[in-house]
């Protein structure tokens, strides 16, 4: 039986700049967005209707049209990631909506597979996206891989000046200091976007012209950290805060405690797996974690032979393996990796597999959202416990840092 969408004679094709508006007009009824909402960010009509314009310039936006009307989208920006310190292109889906009149017709299942498709064409063999519905995600291939973290900070749970010999100066958001520190945490932050410029926009798009920054410098005038952050209402609201070290970190919260008498709290975001509390010395603070990012890998192959493995371990084993994938058949393979003489080698194999994994588990395990025994323990792996000690082994142990979001 041909699908519904076909049926129907709908047109699955590329979306082109012309069409921004209808774009646009598809998002804004999906996600509920009105003109007021949009306004209150300082937007005006023009740039209410450019917003969106760079995703159709610089991304992969694939549609479904009835006859002229674009009914369905998604679009695939391509970005750049750092996963245990190896450089990925990465797939970042957004602006994924479908009008309710055409929902249950497959519309956005086909979508995926040929978003998945393109992204496999551009070697983006992973993918992040931030989650409307996150067990929708999930049976389309995603897994959460990434947490954040808001907190509440009273102002007389403020932790108290250290001594340091640097110093933290005001500046600009876009001050080039602090794409510079950006760049060097990002070289060494496991998980984290390499941001260009296009990542950039994408962070401040929706973000209030209230926004301002701080940089730490140290002895030697080097930046080595900064913070964003804006003031209203006798609170301090802390978007971000990216140190490289901890003379940085404590210079740079020094320079919130500076804020005691100007506000009541704190309030802020971290994207780590360290909780502020222990850090505070009056640890009574009101700390929320929730998933964020889910990620999946596109093309399994690939991804694994440029995975990062470690091999300092004197380990050697292997794991024969099956792989389950919704849509992307060309990853449903048995594969084989070895460790052997501190070489890892992974590929497709014809032996018979020991055990059949979905790709929404490799992910958060290679990842290193989850580790191998966690999963193991849920039920997640089902492997034997030399092939679990075989993937401790070799998987660098670190949790992705994401702040971004598009």
């Amino acid at each position: 039986m041909e699908p519904k969408a076909l049926q129907h004679n709908f047109e699955l094709k590329l979306v082109e700049k012309t069409d921004v508006t209808q774009f646009n007009e598809l998002l804004r009824y999906v996600f509920q967005v009105t003109t007021d909402d949009l306004h209150t960010f300082g937007w005006e009509e023009e740039e209410i209707r450019q917003a969106k314009l760079p995703v159709l310039e610089q991304a992969d936006v694939i549609g479904w049209y009835d006859q002229t009307k674009l009914i369905s989208q998604i679009a695939i920006y391509p970005f750049t990631v750092n996963i245990f310190g190896q450089q990925y292109a990465m797939g970042g889906i957004t602006g994924v909506g479908t009008y309710p009149e055409y929902a249950r017709m497959g519309l956005m299942h086909d979508l995926m597979i040929s978003a998945l498709q393109k992204m496999r064409e551009n070697k983006q063999f992973i993918s992040y996206l931030y989650p409307y519905s996150i067990p929708f995600y999930r049976r389309k291939g995603w897994e959460i891989i990434s947490d954040k973290m808001t907190f509440k900070v009273k102002d007389t749970q403020l932790p108290k000046t250290k001594d340091v010999l640097g110093m933290v100066e005001r500046t600009d958001c876009d001050d080039p200091l602090i794409f510079t520190i950006y760049d060097n945490f990002a070289a060494q932050q496991h998980g984290s976007m390499i941001r260009t410029q296009l990542a950039w926009d994408e962070y401040w798009r929706w973000e209030s012209d209230e926004m301002m920054a701080a940089v730490y410098r140290d002895t030697t005038g080097t930046p080595t950290g900064f913070l964003f952050y804006r003031l209203a209402d006798e609170v301090f609201y802390l978007k971000e805060m990216v140190f490289l070290n901890e003379e940085a970190r404590s210079g740079l919260w020094n320079f919130i405690s500076a804020h005691f008498s100007m506000v009541n709290e704190v309030q802020g975001s971290t994207y780590t797996d360290e909780a502020l509390a222990f850090l505070l010395d009056d640890s009574e603070i009101k700390e929320t974690i929730t998933p964020y990012y889910m990620g999946r890998i596109v093309d399994l192959l690939p991804f694994l032979q440029q995975f990062p493995f470690k091999t300092l371990s004197k380990v050697n084993g292997s794991w024969c393996f099956a792989v389950e994938d919704p849509l992307a058949e060309w990853n449903r393979q048995t594969y084989e990796l070895s460790l052997l003489n501190g070489t890892v080698t992974v590929y497709v194999s014809t032996k018979q597999p020991t055990t059949t994994v979905t790709i929404q588990t490799l992910t958060t395990m290679f990842l290193g959202y989850k580790r191998p025994t966690y999963l193991k323990k849920i039920g997640r792996l089902n492997a034997t416990s030399a092939e679990v000690q075989l993937l401790e082994s070799i998987i660098p142990a670190d949790v992705p840092y994401f702040s971004d979001y598009f």
